[in-house]
């Protein structure tokens, strides 16, 4: 038998080196107790950046403040530490820090650094392999991992970590715009090669269009700026206040419709109460995954359809600073709200042709330089484009989540196949498990997620 056909054994591999899997990785280094191989299979290296980390532009922050970022929830202050040993912060008191909403590079730096902290001290042997599982299949004794290299791993524990893919552009010609004319909103390069005069349609109004407006501003953009969602509703910045009292317990045993207007009603009585809205929204936030799964399933088809748009911006919110500098741009009148849904991208000599249809479905068109992707993360796992995803569905060694949303998994994050039988075998850790427990995006719960799969792993 040939090297090549030789499969690589290993104790533990994860798939997926973004933060999800970092994290994974720390944890097994950290609580190994004697030699073993761990693998982490990841396409894109430096590892801990992924999606959400990969961006290294000042003006790209963190969704949270500094203060609440720790990877480990047995260390609560540890991205402190990590940020006050930095040149950059000497001069920043803690306090300060702590409030802080820092840029996501450091956040990836963090990562890689706690993980070679890991490493040091670990009887764990730690290898990085740069490549893309094809397919995952378990066996009698191990699971069998095909690379697109044309190796095989043979591991007895599998992580699943593959994180975010981004929606495609929602219009038919998309695909045939020329390069430069499309550009998707993680592509940091292309958005800093737009020209300063350029006219930008910007479809999506959430999180990725923050930052794509982010960066247009720091490179001196002066054209126009077209920003187009079915809602129209630009993301909501935190706030600073007294914390909310109400008991959010009664929530639990409510519909959908009696929970949002118990939320208005304890909104309403912050205010009265100068208690911003945000610190209401804060209450929920350690319940929201046991809020999710008490609702009927008739209830999420109904939050999905029409309640989504809104609990996003309401919950995952940004910056203060951010948010006034969308409002400022949009008050100059260079950035202007459109709410459709778009059908065609047509590229017409040096524009692009953009054909939508607006809330009463009348016809909607725009002429500009470029248009963005900034539809935000892909939730259906048959639509992520990933070979590795669509292996599992179409073998069966894994189905589809609730609602057709990520991978369907047991309360402790074990793979459900076809026939609904737990593979205790292979974890999954991250956004593949939003339809299990919707809140999966986040650093806490990617950390707690990450902790119970390492521990699963090592045993």
């Amino acid at each position: 038998m040939s090297a090549i056909d030789t499969p690589q054994v290993c104790e533990i591999a994860i798939i997926g080196g973004g933060a999800a899997g970092v994290l994974a990785a720390i944890g097994i280094l950290r609580g190994a107790r004697s030699p073993l191989r761990l693998l982490v299979i990841e396409p894109s290296l430096p590892l801990a950046r992924g999606v959400a980390y990969a961006t290294t532009r000042e003006e790209h922050v963190l969704n949270v403040p500094a203060g609440k970022m720790s990877g480990f929830p047995e260390q609560p202050e540890d991205f402190l530490d990590f940020l006050s040993g930095l040149p950059a912060f000497e001069a920043v008191s803690r306090e300060q820090l702590a409030a802080r909403f820092v840029s996501r590079s450091y956040y990836a730096a963090y990562l890689r650094q706690r993980l070679q902290d890991a490493v040091d001290g670990s009887p764990a042997q730690l290898e990085i392999i740069a490549a893309r599982v094809q397919s995952l299949q378990p066996g009698d004794d191990a699971v069998r991992l095909q690379l697109d290299s044309g190796r095989a791993v043979m591991a007895r524990r599998v992580i699943l970590a593959v994180g975010n893919a981004l929606r495609p552009l929602p219009a038919r010609g998309a695909s045939s715009l020329p390069a430069g004319k499309r550009i998707e909103a993680w592509d940091y390069p292309a958005l800093g090669d737009i020209p300063a005069n350029a006219d930008v349609a910007i479809i999506g109004s959430g999180l990725s269009m923050a930052d794509t407006v982010a960066s247009l501003q720091a490179n001196g953009h002066r054209g126009r700026i077209h920003v187009m969602s079915r809602h129209a509703l630009l993301p909501l910045p935190h706030a600073k206040g007294a914390p909310a009292d109400y008991d959010p317990e009664p929530l639990l045993a409510m519909n959908l419709r009696q929970r949002l207007h118990a939320l208005r009603q304890h909104a309403a009585e912050a205010a009265s109460r100068d208690i911003p809205w945000q610190s209401v929204m804060e209450r929920i936030r350690p319940m929201v995954q046991r809020l999710w799964q008490t609702l009927s399933f008739d209830d999420q088809r109904r939050f999905l359809r029409h309640v989504v748009r809104y609990w996003d911006i309401h919950r995952h919110r940004i910056a203060a600073p951010v948010y006034a500098q969308l409002k400022e741009v949009q008050q100059q009148g260079r950035l202007q709200l459109h709410r459709g849904r778009l059908e065609t991208a047509v590229a017409e000599g040096a524009c692009v042709c953009l054909g939508a249809q607006d809330r009463w479905r009348r016809p909607l068109q725009l002429e500009v330089q470029c248009v963005v992707n900034a539809t935000g993360v892909e939730m259906r796992a048959q639509a992520m484009r990933n070979p590795l995803l669509q292996q599992l569905l179409g073998s069966g060694v894994g189905r589809a989540g609730p609602h057709g949303i990520g991978l369907d998994t047991a309360p402790d994050g074990s793979l459900i196949d076809a026939d609904g039988v737990v593979e205790p075998r292979v974890q999954v850790v991250g956004s593949l498990r939003i339809g299990s427990l919707w809140e999966s995006l986040a650093i806490p719960d990617l950390r707690a997620q990450a902790a119970i799969a390492a521990t699963q792993a090592l045993r």
